[in-house]
């Protein structure tokens, strides 16, 4: 019989990839947010038991930091909540879980890369929801994956790529910050890596209980660390080499030109936010590399692969 997997977060950044290749191990079920309404319990449970999935992949996420300070409890709803209900009902079914959370459950106090057993101490409402989420999750006892990852970016929807793009066009000079330090993680790796997990331990037809015996939480971030201003130095150095004609990239330009000359680093203290953030957010993938045997590429070459023309994201099924 025919996995049913239910994919949560089908238009984000991570989960529009992980819907192409989630496909290869089962039917995927991907209700859209006007579908299946995440901050809705009721309406989660509903879903679940009309489905009956044997997994659940969980791509959704309240991700506006900033905005989840002055609307916690929304992205309580979201982060924590749907999660604690997913999974209860998945743990019912016998089903696994796979879920994304983040760097931000971190304080960024210390200045070498966060292993999984460091105590989390969120700074902001947006990581303290995404912990919660997380203890959600273990305290069901439901066998899952839990994927922290950092800086995540793509070539659609509101990232930090895609803004640096924006502003280029627009402004001779970017301010940007220089002394926050994290892994910018391009958003395709992060759902090839989970497709390959998964398509080593689930065979068509079965339960996916081999996943059982590596529950657990991994972290699962590019190689290497830089800072933002490092980030948008190298993005504007890549979109000097990249076609004009490219389309996702013409569409993020509108066909402008890039005017910007410069880009002045500054403080975060320069740069206030509403949301507090790590000024260390850099995670150790030790952990994942031991059990899984293969990392994610260093930031830098995952940016270049970004700019690239690459092949089908299911080449390697």
């Amino acid at each position: 019989m025919k996995q049913t997997i239910l994919l949560t977060g089908k238009t984000g950044q991570v989960g529009s990839h992980l819907y192409l290749l989630l496909g290869n191990l089962g039917e995927v079920v991907a209700p859209r947010r006007n579908e299946l309404d995440l901050s809705n319990a009721d309406a989660i449970r509903r879903t679940v038991r009309e489905l009956r999935p044997n997994l659940i992949v969980n791509a959704a996420a309240y991700t506006a930091v900033d905005a989840a300070e002055t609307d916690e409890s929304t992205a309580r709803a979201i982060n924590t909540t749907a999660l604690l209900v997913l999974a209860e009902e998945a743990k019912k079914l016998g089903a696994v879980i796979v879920h994304y959370s983040s760097d931000y459950v971190f304080d960024g106090s210390r200045a070498n890369p966060y292993e999984e057993i460091d105590p989390p101490n969120p700074i902001n409402v947006y990581g303290k929801t995404k912990l919660e989420g997380e203890l959600a999750v273990r305290k069901s006892g439901v066998p899952h994956l839990i994927f922290r990852t950092s800086w995540v970016y793509a070539r659609g929807g509101r990232n930090f790529l895609l803004t640096i793009l924006r502003l280029a066009t627009e402004r001779e000079e970017l301010k940007i910050v220089q002394d926050q330090i994290g892994a910018p993680t391009w958003s395709r790796e992060i759902a090839l890596a989970t497709a390959k997990i998964l398509s080593r331990f689930i065979e068509p037809g079965d339960r996916p209980s081999l996943l059982s015996r590596y529950s657990g939480t991994y972290h699962i971030t590019a190689g290497g660390e830089t800072t933002w201003y490092g980030f948008a130095s190298a993005i504007l150095e890549e979109a000097a080499r990249v076609s004009k004609t490219t389309s996702w990239f013409a569409a993020v330009t509108c066909g402008r030109p890039l005017i910007t000359k410069r880009i002045i680093p500054i403080t975060a203290a320069e740069y206030p936010t509403q949301a507090s953030r790590p000024a260390y957010s850099v995670l150790s993938n030790s952990r994942f590399i031991r059990t899984f045997g293969f990392a994610l590429p260093d930031w830098r070459t995952q940016l270049q692969q970004c700019f690239s023309p690459h092949k089908p994201i299911d080449w390697f099924l």
